[in-house]
């Protein structure tokens, strides 16, 4: 490896496009190349943005030939110019992918689509940074998770965090996809609880105690959280705000400033001129945050397309070992992408 981490990104979708282009941004990093299987206007948006196109399959290629999109060559050449893969691709075929990968003595990323037991480490930068160190592969986990882990965390590292409950309100589908998929004019429940992303953030924090119960809603554009946590002692709410305040890629909403609900916070990343109105925070609100005695009720907002991406980022620094300290990792990737603690003054 050389001065730049050479990075490639297998699955140019939803995570995939933003993840290249925040490893656009990195200064320590060069993006090698993008592979895909599609020839559609996703993939040419790539080209449009300069970035090499690799087929991940030889009927993708000719099927992008045919496109009239420029193959630099498949992935197997790719592979041989990276040190580092970020593997966006959809479910199911990550095993394979990874059979590819170790062949090809690269490192890899996958996302939280995968299970735990694909990479054997989870990956949230705040909370286990230095267990990544040098690793052949890790999985940075779902965007749910995510946001579990920064915020349960804030507070278990302040020292208040006894357990927490949390109910989660879902998206049904990408936006994107809202034309083939999701649910419409219901709310589903799902039958297992504790839902998935509690025992996916003990993963990454052994020892939190969370339970997590999910229900989709019919609308694409965010997740919405709401928490009941106790805490270790009676506290108040400053010293709450402080905990979170101390963390890092938590910013905070104001209802009081008009921010009510989901598409106020969109459309606020929008006018703020965000790429792809992306936020990459947790959004929480600060002044609907309650504490009485001991217990701590808050919500807040998940952009499910981009929250995962600065983890990711780090999570290459991490694993190729050019940034051995976590916070300096998560720094630098605040700075570049242009994250924040407060959306506007």
């Amino acid at each position: 490896m050389g001065n730049k981490i050479r990075v490639a990104v297998n699955g140019y979708g939803v995570i995939g496009k933003r993840i290249a282009d925040a490893v656009a941004a990195q200064d320590d990093m060069e993006l090698v190349g993008v592979a895909d299987v599609v020839s559609d206007w996703r993939v040419k948006v790539a080209v449009a943005r300069g970035y090499p196109v690799y087929a991940s399959t030889p009927p993708a290629a000719d099927a992008m030939r045919a496109a009239g999109i420029r193959v630099a060559g498949n992935l197997d050449d790719l592979l041989r110019k990276i040190d580092v893969v970020a593997d966006a691709t959809p479910k199911k075929i990550a095993e394979a992918n990874l059979v590819k990968y170790r062949a090809a003595r690269v490192q890899s990323i996958f996302q939280g689509g995968e299970k735990h037991s694909l990479t054997g480490h989870s990956f949230v930068a705040q909370a286990n940074y230095a267990s990544a160190l040098g690793r052949e592969t890790t999985r940075v986990v779902s965007c749910n998770t995510t946001s579990i882990v920064r915020t349960l965390g804030a507070l278990k590292n302040a020292g208040l965090l006894e357990k927490a409950r949390g109910v989660l309100v879902r998206r049904a589908t990408d936006p994107w996809e809202s034309d083939r998929s999701g649910v419409m004019n219901t709310v589903v429940p799902e039958k297992t609880i504790p839902s998935h992303q509690g025992p996916d953030a003990q993963t990454v924090i052994p020892d939190l105690d969370v339970v997590t119960i999910a229900v989709v809603a019919a609308h694409t554009n965010c997740h919405l959280h709401a928490w009941s946590v106790e805490l270790t002692r009676a506290a108040t709410k400053d010293e709450v705000l402080a905990a979170f305040r101390a963390a890092p890629r938590i910013a905070f909403l104001k209802m009081s400033e008009g921010v009510v609900a989901l598409n106020s916070t969109l459309e606020m990343m929008s006018d703020l001129g965000r790429p792809r109105g992306d936020m990459w925070e947790v959004g929480l609100w600060e002044d609907g945050l309650t504490v009485t005695g001991n217990e701590l009720f808050y919500n807040y907002q998940v952009y499910n397309q981009a929250i995962v991406v600065p983890e990711t980022i780090d999570a290459i620094r991490a694993l190729t070992g050019i940034e051995k300290n976590g916070a300096a990792s998560i720094a630098k990737t605040d700075a570049a992408l242009g994250l924040v603690r407060q959306f506007v003054a």
